[in-house]
């Protein structure tokens, strides 16, 4: 939702998007999205090879560098159309090279790590909060992974914000977060035994 509202493809009757301390409304869409580098879960990819796709330097801070260097035809093998040739996160390493490239003033990722297994889901995981230090980040999730590593949290119910402020100081409240929160280490734990 919010992706599309940022990135115009929606638009809104209520309330107010501010982009650059301007009305989105106000904005030229077309420079707006030129401001933004999205990564969503079902990034797409045409079938071309890497190096079209990507250079070296972005690859290796994304840490898919060796990965590819180690394909049968290195940067210029072909990926696939959706990149169905790779692996999900090959494919979400890419994708969050690719918005590294673009040097967008906001980054915005949905989902990223969805379907993953969670040794890869963590890899992808440190490689975006790596990656992205001192960027201008919306990270848009139903998952509680890794979200000790952002400066600040919104959390939404029903399309409308109901709590905000670091994870500690969300754990530390007895609100919906801390509720999920618990949620998802009684599941992990009954998982373990």
């Amino acid at each position: 939702m919010i992706n599309n509202l940022l990135f115009r493809f929606w638009h809104y009757e209520a309330g107010q998007v501010r982009f650059g301390g301007e009305s989105l409304k106000r904005l030229d869409p077309d420079q707006v999205r030129q401001q933004l580098a999205l990564v969503s879960q079902n990034s797409y990819f045409f079938n071309t090879n890497v190096r079209q796709e990507e250079t070296e330097e972005a690859a290796k801070a994304t840490h898919i560098h060796e990965f590819v260097a180690g394909l049968p035809k290195g940067y210029e093998t072909l990926i696939g159309e959706q990149g169905i040739r790779l692996a999900g996160g090959e494919r979400q390493r890419l994708a969050i090279a690719r918005a590294l490239l673009k040097d967008a003033l906001i980054l915005s990722f949905n989902e990223p790590a969805v379907n993953l297994d969670p040794v890869t889901e963590k890899q992808v995981l440190d490689t975006l909060f790596e990656t992205t230090k001192g960027k201008t980040t919306l990270l848009i999730t139903h998952r509680l992974i890794g979200l000790e590593n952002v400066d600040e949290i919104l959390v939404m119910d029903k399309g409308r914000i109901v709590e905000h402020g670091t994870h500690q100081e969300l754990l530390d409240e007895v609100g919906l977060y801390r509720r999920l929160s618990d949620l998802k280490n009684q599941i992990l734990e009954e998982l373990e035994r």
